[in-house]
């Protein structure tokens, strides 16, 4: 027996423990935006309403207090049948909640932030020796809940947490319309006519893209070798680990997500991608966004092609090059990281 309220309380109670322990991890407007989806996902507001900022503020006071609290606490075991299994291991929980319709992720993210999910199981599917586990919503989630985590075989996709994105990223626009990327993907799916209509055609599109992006992760992951891995533990809230995460990001990008969104001619789905294509990335491969550029206005596919099959050899030998410098000196400081950045752009 088995007790699924107990259960995602501790699921919770763990990604509180998260929160607590990472909150430094942003700068302040990012933070200040991430309670405030929080607090609409933890109070069920559509995402359309509006939020009441007075209960906001008097919220996020609490939540401050009750982090206080929790900073050096332990993950707590979860309670699956009669044993207690480690929160991490989420081959031995889904063992059990799956076949009830239910699945848990536990992993690791950017400055190696532990992220715990629990929700309802939607589908399961087979991809390219990968299982991929779509969920339709949240019973427990962290402050930043991962709309797709790749672990071992394993994909998980939280149907929510893309929509949210979604429409995160659609607020943007309206405030500043400087993205033509976003603009277009937007016109594409007709979304002044239909709103409601256009967010569910981009959260299927955005749930395929983000399965995509994760099979590519798992591709860079055979080339590169568990060592990455090792890699970027060593090298967590370092400036040489967004570079990382980047790099790989743009590899695996160019041997799953680009190549097929291109042969499908998913155009709203590739507007969609050059709208977010920001940040390291955009720092490191603006050829890329050329290519978009170039490809946008008649469509035609070749400016995109010959870019993302150069990335593919690029960002492959690139990720080697920051293996091998791992190797030699055991950390990326300052001088590395220059290093790094100029065989990323050579």
């Amino acid at each position: 027996m088995w007790n699924l309220g107990k259960l995602t309380s501790i699921v919770q109670h763990n990604c509180h423990i998260s929160d607590a322990q990472h909150a430094d991890d942003y700068t302040l407007c990012i933070y200040l935006l991430r309670m405030r989806e929080f607090y609409r996902w933890e109070h069920e507001i559509p995402l359309m309403g509006p939020l009441p900022n007075d209960e906001v503020g008097a919220w996020l006071e609490e939540r401050e207090r009750m982090w206080d609290q929790l900073t050096s606490s332990s993950f707590e075991p979860l309670p699956i049948g009669a044993a207690l299994v480690d929160p991490f291991d989420s081959a031995a929980v889904n063992r059990e909640l799956a076949p009830r319709g239910y699945i848990y992720s536990a992993g690791y993210g950017r400055f190696n932030k532990p992220h715990f999910f629990l929700g309802a199981l939607a589908s399961t599917e087979s991809r390219a020796g990968f299982t991929v586990y779509t969920s339709s919503c949240e019973y427990a989630r962290d402050l930043v809940a991962q709309p797709a985590m790749l672990q071992g075989q394993n994909i998980f996709v939280c149907r929510e947490s893309v929509r949210r994105f979604l429409w995160e990223k659609i607020e943007e626009w309206r405030w500043n319309r400087k993205n033509e990327a976003m603009g277009r993907a937007l016109a594409e799916l007709c979304f002044d006519a239909d709103p409601h209509g256009a967010l569910e055609h981009m959260t299927d599109d955005e749930t395929e893209s983000m399965v995509l992006h994760e099979l590519g992760e798992g591709m860079a992951g055979d080339l590169l070798g568990e060592e990455w891995n090792t890699m970027l533990l060593a090298l967590s809230r370092s400036k040489a680990e967004i570079i990382a995460r980047a790099v790989r990001d743009l590899l695996a990008d160019c041997l799953s997500t680009l190549p097929v969104l291109l042969r499908n001619d998913n155009v709203a789905a590739l507007h969609f991608y050059f709208a977010t294509f920001s940040g390291m990335r955009r720092h490191l491969y603006p050829e890329m966004l050329d290519a978009y550029r170039l490809w946008a206005p008649g469509r035609d596919p070749q400016p995109l092609r010959r870019a993302i099959d150069e990335g593919r050899d690029r960002w492959l030998a690139v990720a080697r090059a920051i293996l091998e410098l791992y190797r030699r000196t055991g950390s990326l400081g300052d001088d590395a990281i220059e290093s790094l950045l100029d065989t990323a752009r050579a």
